[in-house]
């Protein structure tokens, strides 16, 4: 620990070196003049009336340009938006035209499940460093969607969840819509007068193309999306707001083999406008939402799934390094508290949590296949992360991930870095050092019981308005592991060369884009030995109907465990929208593949196709099909099918219903199989969900769940029946 200490502490230092030599506002960067927003001292009635004196005083803009699928071109419709602060809150509303407001797309929807509609929102970089910024929509119903815009990594989160106000209605002439913005839900420098902060304003507009509308003119020979935004100023004072919240819940649960019933409190607590510390105790980690069906029958790695509670999502773009996934917190499974801070500072970010877990999941990573342990211990898992802004929008920084409980421990210590070379050139690199003891025999496998290793990634990419290339290399040592991240793949050098060009179509053609690009990229293992190589080529066409088409395919030659396989492969996408309510599409995949199971060739068949069907404003129906097919010498290995209806009937913007059903159904030939399987396995899942949001805290849920499975001819046996309900509260100050 006194070396990972002293590691931070000169990364630091470094940092803070290099960016206090760095020009504030280099050569050729556009200036621009902050628009005052005025401070106001009226209430606002949230009904989605622009009609309070508020209102009145507050700063209007036009959003004058169409910057998707035109170029800033003239937008088809007329909004206006607004803003305007207080001490506690920000306030923001737009004024949206339409010609036609019965075409207006609207629907009442769960939280970030509104972008198939109609909708406005505001992008708020409160520290104006063009890096990191915070998003707010909203559908002309009032239905919300938040989002962290992490402007280096190009990312957008749409987990987290802040506590805000909206409010819209339909008028006569379009629709309008307000929000409220507690200044608690921000994070921003405390100054002594006015305070200027990076801006822009957005309305989709969906009739037969998507049109995005925006305040500022786009760039596209430039790589950054903040970068080219508007400023505001004012906000003084504003430091003085308090932020504390507290979130007690209480989760329910009766299974086929137990009751259960936790309680549980999490606490928020904003030190400072810019430094927030988060504690809980005994959470509720259950996963309300189901997780995406993914298809696992032929894989050699670990499945990848998204983070979606609350507590790690807090600040979670802080511990984003710049390419390598050293950070993954689902691997902290099932915590008894936990403990983060996270915050800016000028040009500094930090980030720190440490969590105790009851179960100690670890991907153990492999060049062919990665494998899952379990340990029986307990474990403590401890982050620290630093970031410095340096330069124009480039960042270097630091991490430190240490999981220990027992006699295993492993910790691995980074620096990476992503610099702009110039508006449309970046370079990205990421190294990491890990140390790792197992417990002895753990796993029942024999391991030494200490050894470390080193992890490089580098990449460099050129983009502008046609044209983008780009180089990658990594080298992932043999013994390299990040047990709190998700790595894979290990003992391998590979290399990336790809690019494309971009047609832009003019208004009225028949195609917005029409994109062509190829790669070449070569992974071999770290003695030389080669693993893959690959030549691979699309061509995509974005048109009318929101639609998208995308052909390719190549040639490769995997070599596993010295069986060579040379393989042809193919790949075709589409998806468009059919009408206002209706969105059909599928991907398809064939050609040579590997049969992993005994490494031998093989050519599969796959896809998944979808219908999304919304039946007026408040029914959704989501249609999928996930399917496989894999022949090898012999005959058909298996057939995979995943069938998925999601039901959601949305009564206003608090009250949901909501059925999942999900069926698998694999048919293998046991003949052409090495080891003994099941000629046929099947499984059911259903889960009926009820549930009532206040806010993204505030919620009361009730549900049921249902599984059942089957081998070969035997009838379907009933393996999980669970019965849950949840509440939380946030208590506010």
């Amino acid at each position: 620990m006194a070396r990972i200490l002293a590691f931070l502490l000169t990364a630091v230092l470094a940092c803070s070196a290099v960016s206090a030599q760095v020009q504030e506002t280099p050569a050729g960067k556009r200036t621009r003049t902050p628009f005052p927003v005025p401070r106001t001292t009226e209430t606002l009635t949230l009904d989605g009336a622009i009609a309070e004196t508020l209102w009145e005083h507050a700063l209007m803009l036009p959003l004058s340009y169409e910057v998707q699928p035109g170029e800033n071109i003239d937008p088809p419709v007329r909004t206006e938006m607004l803003i305007a602060y207080d001490d506690v809150n920000v306030y923001v509303a737009f004024r949206c035209y339409d010609d036609n407001p019965s075409e207006i797309r609207a629907r009442f929807s769960d939280r970030d499940a509104l972008f198939s509609d109609d909708w406005v929102g505001v992008v708020l970089d409160t520290f104006n460093d063009e890096r990191r910024a915070f998003e707010f929509f909203a559908n002309p119903l009032g239905v919300q969607a938040d989002m962290l815009m992490d402007d280096v990594s190009g990312n957008e989160d749409s987990n987290w969840n802040a506590i805000w106000e909206s409010a819209g209605r339909i008028t006569d002439t379009g629709y309008e819509v307000e929000f409220l913005i507690p200044l608690t839900q921000l994070r921003f420098e405390t100054t002594e007068g006015d305070q200027t902060w990076g801006l822009d304003g957005i309305r989709s507009y969906p009739r037969t193309d998507r049109h995005h509308i925006t305040l500022f003119p786009r760039d596209r020979n430039q790589n950054t999306y903040l970068g080219q935004e508007e400023k505001i100023t004012g906000f003084s004072g504003i430091q003085r707001v308090q932020n504390l919240e507290i979130v007690p819940t209480m989760t329910a649960v009766q299974t086929l083999q137990r009751k259960d019933a936790d309680l549980g409190l999490t606490v928020k607590w904003g030190v400072t406008p810019n430094v927030t510390l988060n504690a809980t105790v005994n959470p509720d980690f259950s996963q309300i939402e189901a997780d995406a069906v993914q298809l696992d029958v032929n894989t050699q790695f670990a499945l990848f799934y998204p983070e979606t509670r609350p507590f790690f999502l807090e600040g979670s773009d802080l511990f984003r390094t710049s390419r390598m996934n050293l950070l993954h917190t689902r691997q902290v499974v099932q915590p008894d508290g936990a403990l983060k801070a996270s915050g800016k500072i000028g040009r500094h970010a930090f980030g720190l949590f440490s969590a105790r877990d009851q179960t100690t999941t670890i991907i153990v990573p492999g060049s062919l296949r990665s494998r899952t342990r379990v340990l029986d211990t307990d474990t403590t898992a401890t982050v620290g992360r630093y970031r410095a802004d340096v330069g124009d929008r480039s960042t270097v920084g630091a991490m430190v991930t240490d999981r220990r409980g027992g006699g295993y421990f492993n910790n691995v210590v980074a620096a990476d870095s992503r610099y702009r070379l110039s508006s449309s050139d970046s370079v990205f690199a990421t190294v990491a050092v890990s140390t790792t003891q197992d417990e002895p025999g753990a796993g029942g496998v024999a391991l030494p019981e200490q050894r470390s290793d080193t992890a490089i990634d580098f990449l460099y990419d050129h983009s502008e308005r046609s044209w983008n290339t780009y180089a990658n290399y990594s080298n992932m040592g043999k013994d390299f592991r990040a047990d709190v991240g998700f790595i894979t793949q290990v003992d391998t050098r590979r290399g990336e060369l790809g690019g494309g060009y971009t047609l832009h179509g003019e208004e009225g053609q028949f195609y917005n884009r029409i994109n062509v690009n190829g790669n070449y990229d070569q992974t071999e293992e770290e003695d030389g030995s080669l693993l893959e190589r690959e030549w691979e080529g699309y061509v995509s066409y974005n048109g009318p109907r929101q639609s998208f088409v995308q052909y390719g395919g190549g040639i490769g030659r995997q070599i596993w465990n010295g069986v060579r396989i040379d393989r042809v492969f193919q790949s075709a996408f589409a998806e468009f929208q059919a009408t206002a309510g209706l969105r059909v599409g599928g991907r398809a995949n064939w050609g040579g593949t590997v049969d992993f199971s005994q490494i031998r060739p093989a050519d599969v068949r796959a896809g998944r196709t979808f219908v999304n069907l919304k039946a007026g404003r408040h029914v959704s129906v989501n249609l999928s099909h996930n399917y496989e097919l894999l022949d090898v010498a012999g005959g058909r290995l298996y057939s995979a099918h995943i069938p998925e209806a999601r039901i959601v009937y949305q009564h206003d913007l608090r009250l949901m219903a909501r059925v999942i059903l999900q069926y698998s159904d694999v048919t293998r030939n046991p003949a052409l199989y090495l080891t003994r399987v099941a000629a046929e396995s099947r499984d059911v899942f259903a889960q009926l969900l009820f549930s009532y949001k206040v806010n993204a805290q505030t919620a009361l849920y009730f549900g049921y769940v249902s599984g059942a499975s089957a081998a070969d001819q035997s009838a379907l046996t009933e393996t999980n029946r669970t019965v849950f309900g949840k509440v939380s509260y946030a208590w506010l100050k």
